[in-house]
């Protein structure tokens, strides 16, 4: 049974990420005919961190993961310590408006995806070695607070606002399945509303998408272009689609469709059905990783594969409800879809990091 399910995680992970290469390239290639003179410039990118990716699963799931809680203070530093590099004018790129990356031989590498990694592991050994401690809330979780709200200070200074609310929403989480006080989680929503409320307020970009958000008709060639073009993507597409590689939207109308739009374009390109097989296997995935998690009895591990599960379950919950307008853009992609290789590479890692976990129930 422990086998099986291992197999369904693996081989559910891999056809997530090779549809998404497919419709990287549909949705790519006339933007990148336009920019780079061929057609295959993301698709050929994409292809070739899947492969590593898949590299990275088989090499992850064979490392004993009790290493992780070994030198989880040691990752955690190097990940904050980068944070504060990458802000640094000259080292840091500038992408979107965000100075989130490093240029390493032409890709582009983003420390907050390092840090997601790093911040599980660092809190799941936490919660487990402080579980006597859970009945004590401010004893329990102010330590691990402070934490958090430090990375996530550094990572709203890019700014990066989807990737720190994944992040802080993914930790909160396994901080919730640890079984402590609930009612604190209660003064935890009420300070986390007032948090963003003033982030919203002090950032006009962030008002805008929120403008444009509630009614994207009041600028629609400005802040709200973008939520117009996904819905116009969507609409359309019926219950079949138009078919593959013949989305109307990504041509020139929906911008950088192979990102955080990407699911427009599928359901453009394959209608609703199309979309109901994403979901569908996203679900799958989710409902046999959250089984994993429920079956281990190590805290350390139970909290680890929680912890990547909501990590994964955020970010496509987050990414899915922006392409189809229920929240305001943040910018987050949609895992093993999206183009990105840091984005892709993390996923990868955190699903062989759950493998091995789970081979040694």
């Amino acid at each position: 049974m422990k086998n099986t399910i291992n197999k369904c995680i693996f081989i559910t992970t891999i056809a997530l990420s090779i549809i998404g290469t497919i419709m990287i390239y549909s949705s790519s290639y006339i933007w990148s005919d336009f920019k780079y003179g061929t057609p295959y410039k993301y698709v050929i990118s994409q292809g070739i961190f899947l492969l590593v990716g898949i590299v990275l699963i088989k090499m992850f799931s064979k490392i004993d993961y009790n290493i992780y809680k070994k030198y989880a203070n040691t990752f955690l530093g190097i990940c904050f310590l980068l944070l504060i590099i990458v802000l640094i004018p000259g080292i840091g790129s500038v992408r979107n408006g965000s100075r989130s990356w490093f240029g390493l031989f032409g890709f582009g590498f983003q420390p907050s995806e390092l840090s997601k990694i790093a911040l599980i592991i660092f809190t799941s050994k936490y919660l487990s070695n402080n579980d006597k401690y859970k009945r004590n809330p401010i004893k329990f979780m102010l330590p691990i607070l402070l934490v958090i709200i430090s990375f996530f200070g550094l990572i709203m200074l890019e700014p990066d606002f989807g990737s720190g609310m994944v992040i802080v929403c993914s930790l909160i989480g396994i901080i919730f399945v640890s079984g402590t006080d609930v009612s604190i989680f209660i003064k935890l929503g009420i300070i986390g509303i007032v948090g963003i409320i003033v982030l919203i307020m002090v950032a006009p970009y962030r008002l805008d998408r929120i403008t444009s958000f509630l009614n994207p008709w009041s600028d629609p060639l400005g802040s709200g272009f973008q939520m117009i073009q996904s819905l116009y993507a969507i609409g359309p597409g019926g219950l079949l689609g138009f078919g593959f590689l013949n989305s109307r939207q990504k041509h020139f109308y929906l911008p950088e469709p192979q990102t955080d739009f990407i699911f427009s374009i599928i359901t453009e390109e394959f209608g609703f059905i199309g979309a109901l097989v994403i979901i569908g296997l996203f679900i799958f995935l989710f409902y046999n990783l959250i089984k994993k998690a429920i079956n281990q009895t190590d805290l350390f591990a139970k909290y680890l594969i929680f912890g990547f599960t909501f990590l994964l379950m955020f970010q496509t919950l987050l990414n899915l409800c922006v392409v189809v307008g229920l929240v305001p853009i943040t910018g987050v992609t949609l895992p093993f879809i999206s183009y990105g290789g840091s984005s892709l590479l993390v996923s990868m890692i955190s699903i062989g990091i759950i493998l091995n976990v789970s081979k040694n129930e």
